[in-house]
This record gives structure tokens, sequence and C-alpha cells, in this order.
């Protein structure tokens, strides 16, 4: 349960895109097609399990005076490796990702997980962190990425949706309408966080007089609740 904890937690609960708010500049600039999203999402977190791996190995070798230094020359390491592998195998994508490819090594999610989690925890913790990161970061990026396409383009991965039917909202393939769609899904996800927060506390589990009405409470008022 605690390996499926750590590694859940960045999906939804701290999904570093939608909860904290971390790598907004490639979420923006990366989103105007779902494949965009998808091909940054996957690159990130080869980079970020990579680097957190090394990072968590090292961690007793590293002086604490150049650990930033050296998490960041590790960083650019996996970066390097990405763009290599990209280049020859995926060279569209390669293009397409252009500089916020190498902007990888400065991203906020790599360097802050490597400096908070991995260089505190066991290797396998870490590689459950970073793989959990990763992969909320890559499908906020790809819901992103998929909202903008169907609305900005009237495609979903290349494939017309529109049928020759439906006018495509261009205003959602540019900035602005990534502005808007960031912020309504952050809003969405704000408000879902603050509901399940709600819920666990409204319940019988968490009420002082939970004994005296041996968890009746919640079935009565219930009941009035339906009757109303």
């Amino acid at each position: 349960m605690s390996s499926l904890k750590e590694f859940t937690k960045g999906i939804i609960k701290e999904n570093p895109t939608l909860v904290m708010l971390l790598g907004t500049c490639p979420t923006l600039a990366m989103t105007t097609q779902a494949i965009n999203g998808l091909g940054m999402g996957i690159a990130t977190t080869f980079v970020l399990l990579g680097s957190c791996v090394v990072i968590s190995l090292l961690k007793r070798l590293i002086p604490d005076q150049v650990r930033l230094p050296a998490y960041i020359v590790i960083i650019a390491g996996f970066v390097t490796l990405v763009s290599f592998l990209l280049q020859v195998y995926v060279p569209d994508l390669y293009s397409t990702l252009g500089v916020f490819l190498s902007l990888i090594t400065v991203n906020c999610i790599i360097l802050g997980r490597a400096e908070a989690f991995a260089s505190k925890n066991s290797v396998g913790r870490s590689a459950l962190d970073a793989l959990g990161m990763g992969v909320g970061f890559t499908l906020a990026l790809v819901l992103m990425g998929s909202i903008r396409e169907i609305l900005g383009f009237g495609t979903w991965f290349g494939v017309d949706l529109t049928f020759g039917v439906l006018e495509p909202i261009g205003l959602f393939s540019m900035p602005a309408g990534g502005f808007m769609v960031f912020g309504f899904l952050v809003a969405v996800v704000n408000r879902l966080s603050h509901y399940q927060i709600s819920k666990k506390k409204m319940g019988c589990e968490n009420c002082p007089g939970r004994a005296g009405c041996g968890g009746h409470c919640g079935t009565v008022s219930k009941t009035e609740g339906e009757g109303k």
C-alpha cells in the first residue's frame, strides 16, 4: 500500500502541473496538440526517472555545497540522452519540441523532486515517486492538449472529428486558449480536492458524538434529507 501511495500521489493528489502548478511553461507551449503533450510528458518522465534514481544512488557521495550543480549536471546528461534518441528515432517530434526539450534541464518538477525527495529517500521510493510524478505530468499535458486540439483544430491525435460540419474555435489553438484551458483544469482539480477533504471530515468516524449515537446520525440525516 505504501508503494502504491508513493506512485499514485503524483497522478492526482500532488499532480505537479494541476495541483503544485510546476512546469507551466512547457505545459502551455506544448499542448496545442495531444501528441505534442504526450511527447513532452514521456521525455520529461524519462529524465525525471533516470535522474532521481541516480541522485538517490549518489546522495551520500555528493557534498552538500555542490549538490544543486551536481543535480543539474546529472539531469542535463539524461536530457542530452533523450534528445539524441528523439533526434534519431522520432525526428518530427524532436523538431516540434524544439528548445523546450533542452529546457527540461531546468524544469522545476525534476529539480524539485531531486532536492525534496530523491536526495533523502531510497532508490525504490525515489523511482516510484519520479514515475508517479512523470505520469501525472504526462496525463495533465495530454488532457490539456486533447481539449485544445479538439476545440481549436477539430482533430484528436491528427484524426478529424468535425466531419466537415463543425467549425473549430481557433482561440483554443492560441496562447490565450491555453491559459483558459489550464485555468479551467486547475479549478476543476481544486474543487474535487476540496470535495474529497470535506467528505472525509463529515464522516461518522470524525464525529465527536459517534459513541453516543452508535453511528446512526448519518443515516438519520440522510433519511431526513431525502424526505425534504
